[in-house]
């Protein structure tokens, strides 16, 4: 099961709560198993281990839904209707079992109440569970001639402290959950966020430019049967404002893609940092040329956001070195995963490659145990 927003760190996390909760559940769940070992009556063992099995079935799709982040929409309901249910079932089933001999479903009782956090996030849940688990209890301890005061401890101190235990883990896999969840969200944000400024910066150069060149056309039109040489100067004038128009249009996106690479290295270990990933930035020994440089910032800004979006990193190396007539740029991190074919990089990456080799660059990218590298190489001369 994918985890929305997640990369290998969070799977791990995920199967290492997996395994510490089934393994807490499945230690619960040997006690009562013991009251098999001492029921004499075979019909009553397989009762009870009807009974014990009906309750771990319920409680592995308990667990399977704990630690997945957005279960079924109804799952969650169909999980309290069955866990109730197999509640119920278990009383018939295994109290009788080592009836007088063994508080069997009172240790049953404790695994009931301590599975509860892993149903949902009910702060009630636990409390009232455990009332009525323990009134179930003393009506059994009572039936069955045990102590009903053993029942009860067992069933009340045994079973907090189980649900204790599982609610401590699953509030804090979830917590790991909105963390990613988060720093993907931020990633989209910044991206979302240069989208608009460039967008506004658009609409601001071409809007006044738009507005009079439709004004200049809808006069010329209105007076070309009357006035033709008037129309003609209109028509030119429009013409001039619509070169005018492109060419600042240009410049525009000249200027934003024409990155400061010390301001990209700035920001990008700043971004980096503020999520929790460890950034080593290993600056270039001394100052690029403006085209080298404008190439290399536009790759590590893009390298950046794949970092934040694209895997669940714990550190990440910039470093610059040039040699010769050529500047090379490595930007390597950890927590990654191959993608899917056929997008094997994103498309930001495919662009960027594009984009060097006009240049007379090369970009280059590899992903091996869970380590991805992108390195950037562009001439520093003309």
């Amino acid at each position: 099961m994918d985890v929305p927003g997640a990369g290998r760190n969070l799977s791990r996390a995920r199967g290492a709560t997996l395994v510490s909760l089934t393994l807490g559940m499945a230690a619960s769940l040997l006690l009562p198993a013991v009251g098999l070992t001492r029921e004499p009556d075979a019909w009553r063992v397989i009762a009870g281990a009807f009974g014990l099995g009906a309750f771990a079935l319920v409680l592995a799709v308990a667990l399977y839904a704990a630690v997945t982040p957005e279960p079924a929409e109804g799952l969650r309901r169909w999980l309290w209707v069955g866990y109730a249910a197999v509640a119920v079932l278990t009383v018939p089933l295994v109290a009788p079992v080592a009836h007088g001999d063994w508080p069997t479903w009172a240790w049953l009782g404790a695994a009931l109440v301590g599975g509860v956090p892993l149903l949902g996030s009910s702060r009630l849940a636990v409390p009232v569970a455990l009332v009525a688990v323990a009134a179930g209890a003393a009506v059994v301890a009572t039936i069955s001639g045990t102590p009903v005061g053993r029942s009860l401890l067992i069933t009340g101190s045994v079973g907090l402290g189980i649900a204790a235990v599982n609610g401590f883990q699953v509030w804090f896999w979830r917590l790991l959950v909105q963390a990613e969840q988060g720093r993907a969200a931020q990633a989209r944000l910044v991206a979302a966020q240069e989208r608009l400024r460039f967008a506004g910066d658009v609409h601001d150069l071409l809007g006044h430019h738009l507005t009079v060149i439709a004004l200049k056309a809808e006069l010329a039109a209105r007076v070309a049967a009357d006035d033709p040489e008037r129309a003609g100067r209109e028509a030119g004038a429009a013409q001039r404002l619509a070169a005018t128009a492109l060419a600042e249009l240009r410049r525009t996106v000249h200027g934003y893609r024409r990155v400061d690479l010390d301001e990209q290295l700035t920001a990008v270990g700043e971004v980096l940092r503020s999520s929790g990933v460890r950034c080593t930035v290993v600056p270039p020994p001394g100052e690029l040329p403006p085209e080298a440089a404008t190439q290399l910032a536009v790759v590590l800004r893009e390298a950046g956001t794949n970092v934040l979006r694209h895997s669940r990193a714990g550190w990440c190396r910039i470093e610059i070195t040039q040699e010769g007539e050529v500047a090379r740029m490595t930007v390597t991190n950890d927590g990654a995963s191959v993608p899917a074919a056929p997008d094997r990089f994103s498309h930001g990456l495919r662009g960027l490659a594009e984009r060097l080799t006009a240049a007379g660059g090369q970009l280059r990218t590899q992903c091996a145990d869970g380590v991805f590298t992108v390195e950037a190489t562009v001439p520093t001369v003309a």
